[in-house]
């Protein structure tokens, strides 16, 4: 009877670090639809410019679920002033280059 409990106490164990370990796999791409053309939103690029620190963007700025970024028509100027969402970073002197006259960086015309 011990033996069969111990296996189902390590069954469980092991689902339980199984879904963590794939809730916490994060993607490489996202892809958002704009009509001003898809944002290809490269995850790993960014981890690798906030040195691997998730809190620097998670769950601030983005929830670590693809969902909307709170974007509509001319919320780059808002989300740069408030800097919120991709407007944290992609201002005048933020961390990255600015939004404004860069388009063509982000929104891909299909």
């Amino acid at each position: 009877m011990r033996r069969t409990v111990a296996v189902f106490a390590i069954l469980a164990l092991v689902g339980v670090v199984g879904s963590l370990s794939a809730e916490e796999k994060a993607p490489t791409t996202l892809v958002y639809e704009t009509k001003q053309g898809p944002v290809t939103f490269d995850h790993a690029k960014h981890v690798e410019a906030a040195k691997g620190d998730c809190k620097a963007c998670h769950d601030g700025l983005f929830q670590k679920t693809k969902g909307n970024l709170g974007y509509k028509e001319s919320m780059h100027k808002k989300a740069e002033t408030d800097k919120k969402s991709c407007g944290a970073c992609h201002v005048a002197g933020g961390t990255a280059f600015e939004s404004k006259g860069n388009c063509a960086k982000c929104h891909v015309k299909k």
